[in-house]
């Protein structure tokens, strides 16, 4: 259509946004947003699938999820199921107040999961650290130290509990106490509840510097298996939703109970296992780097993998100048020399 002084207003307007709509339809059909290609999920060896949702999901609706797309039939309630995962796990554990091992994070880029696993399902039986014995899970101490301690696939047995968390809970009274406060109510037992849960804290927190020095006594005495119990049993006694005076989350207790292992295995000659330990550790917020890389109770993991004692090191406390380029200076200066 030519335009000339005769042609409507109104006709143009109307003929360039015909012409613009058709254009924007075409560009819809021919392409597609990045998030919609990309895939949903991840495959973990032989273990099935590790899902990566964009938004987390609730327990139920993470169920269904998984149903849908792979159709795996859930454990019910109170049923126990088996899995076989390679390591490094996606499944990071609690102690619970009875002392059991309890899930309470999955996490697929942490390591292999099971899509079974969720949140609050408590372990019954681990694969021993060596052999195909099968051990009763119920210290937690000992089955964070079968889980580091074994070579290859871990086999474990869980019970089904669709997502209850009581066992980071005081007693009831404290559920039925955070209903009430989330309400804005403050009932005529809320004094009494909040005294209850003080002195419970307090409690717990005895016990968990019991355990610690038990630890300490059993390294000492040259029994470091026994001090990796206690100390893991530390770890796993880390009060939930903890908060410091520095804002931190975790507690010194857990990142100095994280180093104590470190030095157990390194005592023992286990290296991989005290690397591995060395680095939760340090992610932990362990920061006494000095320490690290002078006190005795790392030496033999030092002298036996420097290499990968440092790059783990490293990773948390780069040094200022490459050793390897000071080492040389020195040499060339004659310096070096002994």
């Amino acid at each position: 259509m030519r335009y000339n002084h005769r042609t409507p207003l109104f006709i143009l307007v109307a003929t360039a946004a015909i012409i613009f709509a058709a254009a924007a339809f075409s560009v819809g059909k021919t392409s597609q947003p990045a998030y919609l290609s990309a895939p949903i999920s991840t495959r973990t060896r032989s273990t099935g699938l590790a899902f990566r949702p964009s938004k987390p999901l609730c327990l139920q609706s993470q169920r269904r999820n998984v149903q849908s797309r792979v159709g795996v039939e859930m454990p019910k309630v109170g049923e126990e199921y088996e899995v076989n995962l390679e390591k490094p796990i996606g499944i990071s554990f609690a102690r619970g107040n009875d002392g059991r091992a309890y899930i309470i994070k999955v996490d697929p880029r942490k390591g292999n999961l099971d899509e079974r696993c969720e949140v609050g399902d408590v372990m019954t039986e681990i694969s021993a650290s060596f052999g195909d014995d099968v051990w009763k899970a119920q210290n937690f101490g000992q089955i964070m130290y079968a889980i580091r301690t074994r070579v290859g696939g871990c086999y474990f047995k869980f019970e089904k509990r669709d997502g209850d968390m009581g066992f980071l809970e005081m007693d009831n009274s404290d559920m039925e106490f955070k209903k009430e406060r989330r309400g804005g109510n403050y009932g005529a037992g809320t004094r009494e509840v909040q005294m209850k849960n003080y002195i419970t804290s307090k409690e717990n927190e005895r016990k968990r510097n019991e355990v610690f020095n038990a630890g300490l006594d059993d390294y000492k005495s040259g029994n470091y298996e026994d001090a990796i119990y206690k100390f893991e049993d530390v770890i796993g006694m880390e009060p939930p939703n903890y908060v410091g005076d520095n804002f931190a989350r975790i507690t010194p207790m857990y990142e100095v109970a994280s180093y104590n292992i470190a030095c157990c295995y390194s005592k023992m000659k286990n290296f991989d296992a005290g690397l591995e330990s060395l680095n939760d550790a340090l992610n932990s917020g362990f920061d006494d780097y000095e320490k690290v890389r002078t006190a005795d109770g790392l030496k033999e993991l030092r002298d036996a993998e420097p290499e990968r004692f440092d790059k783990v090191l490293n990773r948390y406390d780069e040094p200022v100048f490459d050793p390897k380029l000071v080492q040389g200076f020195k040499n060339f200066f004659g310096m070096g020399k002994n």
